[in-house]
């Protein structure tokens, strides 16, 4: 299978993942079409076509999580920041998604997957390359994280 064609097979999972990772549209088709360039360059060091899902989602978090980073250097202005609407619907969301923003990156990474992206402990495991058992545990130490985080902006109640 050609790699355009692998892509576009899990397109929308992809999509998916990068909008949760970077929360908006332009910028979740922005790391798509990098995805899609690094992937190409790197195709080579494919080994096994049956990890293409894994091996392309890895490919895209590497990309979101650069794109975390120059963001962090970048002083947005506040047109960038109205540039979508929000409903009222999307603002727990967003304040979830901003508490996410606190938890250790390697807990982030899981709760994003399993809560955003609907994938499995295991499947969350073959993509980090981690055992399902070290998975559950970020899983739990994320919530954890992400529960004190909430509590103590107000935002959780036990």
């Amino acid at each position: 299978m050609q790699l355009y064609e692998s892509v576009m097979e899990h397109s929308d999972q992809l999509y998916k993942i990068a909008y949760s990772y970077l929360g908006n549209r332009a910028d979740a088709l922005e790391a798509l079409q990098e995805t899609t360039c690094r992937a190409w360059i790197k195709r080579k060091t494919l080994k096994d076509p049956r990890a293409f899902k894994a091996w392309i989602i890895r490919i895209l978090i590497y990309v979101c999580i650069d794109e975390q980073r120059r963001r962090k250097r970048s002083v947005p202005t506040p047109d960038e920041y109205m540039h979508e609407s929000i409903t009222e619907t999307d603002t727990g969301r967003m304040e979830m998604l901003w508490a996410l923003e606190e938890v250790k990156p390697k807990y982030r990474h899981v709760l994003l997957l399993k809560y955003y992206n609907d994938m499995t402990l295991g499947d969350i495991a073959e993509l980090l390359n981690k055992p399902e058992g070290t998975i559950k545990t970020w899983q739990h130490k994320g919530l954890k994280q992400l529960r004190g985080i909430m509590k103590d902006r107000g935002d959780w109640n036990d």
